[in-house]
């Protein structure tokens, strides 16, 4: 009866039941709060990424500063994976003069309207928390400028100069344990923040909170997911080697000192806290290898967010001359060019994507050239076969045929992966046979696009295959034996598939052209993508999916 909720907890010792009746509840301190349910999230909510940049304001301190911003998106804490300290910042949402749209919509005629608005809250720093917890739970620090989702609970500390204790409090394992005490469940809620019991720290953990959310910090801002990403990790190490290898070294040997170190910060964490609520004797220090929300060095995954890297470069969204995010405008609007002088960016934000290399700008060729200009010409093939046995190489590929064919049959589905099914380079595809597939970059396509890639790229190449045909047939004509001719006229018939499936494209490209269509940004991926018809490959997981 003495445990907020009066919950079965039948089976906890006395030092843990001498907590609750001692000490004060969290309440007494802060006001953990529900966030904000907008009633209809796909109007309301975009990833970051999939919106014009310009139009986000990433450091409004108050509702004053939202407004004069003139911004239509900013930071949405929504809960998400495991995370502890710092990140999963993925989202905005619409609060454009000062939530205008989401604060009428009853008068708009929806049955219910938006709620938990938390307005004398909301851009202050704070602790933040996902509501879903599938093992631990786990609190991060949310710096000014956010909203706050009711998939992630948020905790408004009074005292702002206590907020790093109260983080380390409920990042540790006593925390844990009296957490499991008021809800045994997965679902955590803000009712259950606020029973926690709560002894002051007197400023012991500040520092080993402020380096744990630092180390956090720079490992979330290592993702290209980050909007604070300045570039890969692997071409950021190369000024000190010539050879991608020795950079992925660099690189494990980095995230490897990262989470030893964030171990060793949430064990004198989980010790100054089991001291303070005297169950020391009860809780060990120890920190399990899962409870250390960093990043570990993955070859494959590693190489594969490099070519990731690459291909944002050649699109212009990133610059091997400049770090961090130089372009994610709309419609291609003030692209500069001159930006981009030691690697060039593509001219029209259209790269190919075929089993063969058809045009200059293919996107198989351009990796060659980017890890040319990135670790040097001397190392160039060494390189590159390491790069290709890191993607799995099959027995007897080339490099380059590797390099090729994750290309052409992965990238895409990485790529949906790592944008949550919301794509900033979209995949238009000619069909199975992949006789033309080329990448679009989201933020540069405009109105003339597709007339671009039919007569730059879909009406030269059927030119081009049909040659290749004939020369083929001339070929076999003069093959002087039968498993020549064989492997010859295999050639043949996939080109000619290929080029029936080609012309197809064609002309379902031709009108989508004429149309001369354009985006809005604001209106998300899941709705622009579907306005191509069967032009683009994944249209169903991307515009059918459930909302996040």
């Amino acid at each position: 009866m003495k445990i907020s909720g009066s919950p079965l907890a039948y089976w906890i010792s006395s030092l843990f039941f001498a907590i609750f009746d001692k000490a004060k509840p969290l309440s007494s301190i802060a006001s953990p709060r529900k966030g904000m349910v907008t009633a209809d999230n796909p109007r309301f909510i975009r990833q970051w990424s999939e919106v014009d940049y310009s139009s986000i304001s990433l450091s409004s301190k108050n509702r004053a500063d939202s407004v004069a911003s003139k911004c239509k998106w900013f930071p949405y804490q929504k809960g998400g994976g495991y995370r502890l300290w710092y990140g999963n910042h993925d989202w905005v949402v619409n609060w454009e003069g000062d939530g205008r749209e989401l604060l009428n919509m009853q008068s708009e005629g929806y049955p219910v309207g938006s709620t938990n608005h938390n307005l004398d809250y909301i851009f202050k720093p704070s602790l933040v928390f996902s509501k879903i917890a599938s093992s631990y739970s786990h609190f991060r620090f949310s710096p000014q400028g956010f909203l706050f989702d009711d998939a992630s609970g948020v905790c408004f500390v009074r005292d702002e100069s206590k907020i790093y204790d109260i983080l380390g409090y409920l990042c540790s394992k006593t925390c844990s344990q009296l957490t499991s005490i008021l809800n045994p469940t997965v679902n955590l809620q803000p009712g259950n923040v606020a029973s926690l019991p709560y002894i002051p720290a007197e400023g012991e953990a500040t520092n080993i909170v402020r380096q744990a959310i630092s180390i956090s910090k720079d490992d979330w801002d290592s993702l290209e997911g980050s909007w604070e990403f300045m570039r890969n990790p692997l071409a950021g190490s190369a000024q000190d080697s010539k050879s991608l290898e020795a950079s992925w070294e660099a690189w494990s040997e980095l995230t490897r000192q990262r989470r030893k170190t964030l171990y060793e910060l949430q064990q004198q964490n989980n010790k100054i806290y089991a001291r303070i609520y005297g169950v020391d004797k009860e809780i060990s220090s120890d920190v399990a290898d899962d409870q250390i929300s960093l990043l570990q060095a993955d070859r494959e995954l590693d190489i594969q967010r490099l070519i990731s890297y690459a291909i944002g470069c050649m699109m212009g969204r990133y610059s091997l001359d400049e770090p961090g995010l130089i372009y994610a405008r709309s419609g291609g609007f003030n692209f500069d060019p001159s930006r981009y002088t030691k690697f060039p960016t593509d001219a029209d934000g259209i790269i190919p994507v075929t089993d063969e290399s058809w045009f200059e700008d293919d996107a198989a060729e351009r990796v060659w050239e980017f890890v040319k200009v990135v670790w040097g010409g001397d190392t160039l093939v060494e390189n590159m076969e390491w790069l290709a046995d890191s993607l799995g190489r099959k027995a007897g590929e080339s490099a380059a045929e590797a390099i090729r064919r994750y290309l052409t049959t992965s990238f895409y589905k990485d790529h949906l992966q790592t944008y949550k099914k919301r794509p900033i380079y979209w995949l238009f595809s000619s069909g199975k046979q992949k006789a033309f597939e080329c990448l679009v970059y989201l933020h540069r396509y405009n109105e003339g696009t597709l007339s671009r890639m039919r007569m730059e790229y879909v009406v030269p190449l059927q030119s081009r295959m049909q040659a290749r045909i004939d020369k083929l047939t001339d070929d076999i004509d003069s093959a002087t034996s039968s498993a020549q001719q064989k492997a010859l006229q295999k050639r043949k018939d996939k080109l000619t598939k290929q080029l029936e499936e080609l012309r197809r494209f064609d002309e379902n490209l031709r009108p989508y052209a004429d149309q001369r269509i354009t985006l809005d940004l604001d209106d998300g991926v899941k709705v622009n993508y579907g306005k191509f018809g069967n032009l683009l490959a994944e249209v169903k997981a991307i515009t059918g999916g459930k909302e996040d």
